[in-house]
């Protein structure tokens, strides 16, 4: 249960009747009832508030059905047992809203904005007013209108109770502090006795869904005020009113905490996947997550045998001899210290670094869109899960190839240029041409799988970040190739890649 969810249950239970214990000896509601009446009935005489015709009251008859007689004559009273929708305490009784005030709608001076009208002196509410915050009032506005305005909008005096009724934020009550005017997406309850206001204000709060949840066949939202006032209210004692206030107004502090533990809760629960792949990537490549064989054979030989395959491409002319060139490692480099069988060495002396090839929109739209052809991958293909889209509709046919280079299957390709640079990384399962903002990795004798997971290790993240240049940010093919990697023995390699996926496998549980 989320915090509005329990705060929805605190309310109905609230007006319910079961949130505090009812006490014998308050003067009944349907006492109270009549004096709400006899009172509206002085204002009406007075021309104070307009008379409702369809005002009614509701008793329970003799034979214990609910009945309503309406003010108006010609209408029939009516039985409304089905329309009761729970059943409530001994002293409480049924009650329309129309029947506690006279609900009336604001009205907004037209054309909207007009100097005629607007940017006076005079307070004029909109429904943003109401609902930028969860407190009971509304203490400020945020614009005016000027005397012309009035006579195409309604005034409240302060201490009115307002409900949105318009727009996705129709049905939020407010008691305003000031005397003010307001728009028509606003009702107010005028003439509304003060000892009525605390509870009918909890009471509307625990009616926002469903009046949201009322279809009217409108584009726009809307809570028509004929619906505000047929609206059924169980009208608890006044004594009891006020008990129930008490309560609800100790418990919604704690629902406040509650619902920020739980967004922490739930924040945590978002971040641990993440937290705990990280913390995995990092014990791997300081050499912590699986133990060291003395059998393995040390990554100094693995090293050997990557210089001897360099050689031999380059006398194949493959390669350039610039390519078996070993940069010296300097000890002020070295980020962490690594087991002894391990190494420190350069990317780019172990794997083969190279970028794709860019395509222009309208080359693309008119020359490579869903022809038969080899898979093109653009930054915006790889993903931030690791995943790759291939069907992006951009093909490569035969015949243009050899102006594209290739990525071969197995091979890594990540973003290097641009917002998600060091960020987007992922393994193809199949040839691909590719994009000028990727980089294509290809190891020489290393484990592949463990140059992938080292690139999206925080360590690498952090060299790579170190290391961005230019305003969009990126890494050049030249400046990657110095940075460093931790080289285990490949028999680790692969142990460390099993376990990884292991754990990985673990936290996409976490993640269901």
């Amino acid at each position: 249960m989320n915090a509005q969810q329990l705060k929805n249950s605190i309310l109905q239970e609230a007006i319910e009747g079961r949130l505090v214990p009812q006490d014998p000896n308050d003067e009944p509601a349907s006492v109270l009832l009549d004096k709400i009446r006899k009172e509206k009935a002085r204002l009406v005489k007075e021309k104070k508030i307009k008379a409702d015709k369809n005002e009614s009251y509701i008793y329970r008859s003799g034979d214990g059905h609910w009945m309503e007689h309406f003010e108006d004559k010609k209408r029939d009273e009516i039985c409304i047992d089905d329309d009761i929708p729970f059943v409530i305490p001994k002293g409480w009784v049924w009650t329309r809203l129309n029947s506690l005030a006279e609900i009336v709608r604001g009205g907004s001076p037209r054309p909207a904005g007009s100097p005629e009208f607007y940017g006076g002196e005079i307070p004029f509410l909109k429904v943003a007013d109401l609902t930028k915050d969860d407190s009971m009032y509304v203490k400020t506005h945020t614009a005016t209108i000027k005397e012309a305005g009035l006579k195409k909008t309604r005034e409240v005096v302060p201490d009115t109770l307002l409900l949105t009724n318009s727009g996705a934020t129709l049905g939020v009550p407010k008691i305003c502090t000031f005397k003010t005017t307001f728009n028509d997406g606003i009702a107010a309850f005028l003439c509304l006795s003060d000892n009525l206001k605390p509870y009918l204000f909890w009471f509307l709060c625990a009616k926002t869904e469903a009046f949201r949840s009322i279809n009217q066949g409108t584009a726009q939202p809307n809570l028509n005020t004929d619906i505000i006032k047929d609206t059924l209210l169980a009208m608890p004692p006044l004594e009891e009113q006020k008990r129930i206030v008490r309560t609800i107004e100790k418990l919604m502090p704690l629902v406040k905490e509650y619902g920020k533990a739980q967004d922490k809760l739930n924040k945590l629960n978002e971040e641990l996947p993440e937290r705990l792949k990280k913390s995995i990537l990092q014990e791997a490549i300081e050499g912590r997550l699986v133990p060291q064989d003395p059998n393995d054979e040390p990554a100094s030989v693995l090293l050997e045998k990557i210089h001897k395959e360099k050689a031999r491409l380059v006398k194949e002319g493959k390669l350039k001899k610039k390519d078996l060139v070993e940069i010296p490692i300097e000890e002020d480099e070295i980020p962490f210290k690594i087991p002894e069988s391990w190494e420190w060495h350069r990317i780019g002396y172990l794997a083969n670094l190279y970028t794709g090839n860019s395509i222009s929109k309208d080359i693309k739209e008119s020359k490579y869109m869903n022809v038969k052809g080899r898979w093109y991958i653009g930054t915006k293909d790889v993903n931030f899960d690791n995943t790759i889209d291939y069907d992006n509709g951009v093909y490569i046919p035969e015949i243009d190839e050899p102006q594209f280079k290739i990525a071969s299957t197995g091979s890594i390709l990540m973003c290097i240029e641009g917002g998600s640079a060091g960020r987007k990384i992922g393994i193809i399962d199949r040839d691909v041409c590719f994009g000028n903002k990727l980089c294509c990795f290809n190891s020489y004798g290393i484990y592949n799988l463990f140059l992938y997971y080292y690139l999206q290790s925080s360590i690498f993240k952090q060299i790579f970040n170190d290391n961005k240049k230019g305003i969009i940010g990126g890494v050049s093919i030249n400046m990657m190739s110095p940075l460093l990697i931790p080289v285990p023995p490949l028999a680790e390699q692969k142990r460390i890649v099993a376990k990884i996926e292991q754990l990985l496998h673990e936290i996409d549980k976490l993640k269901v």
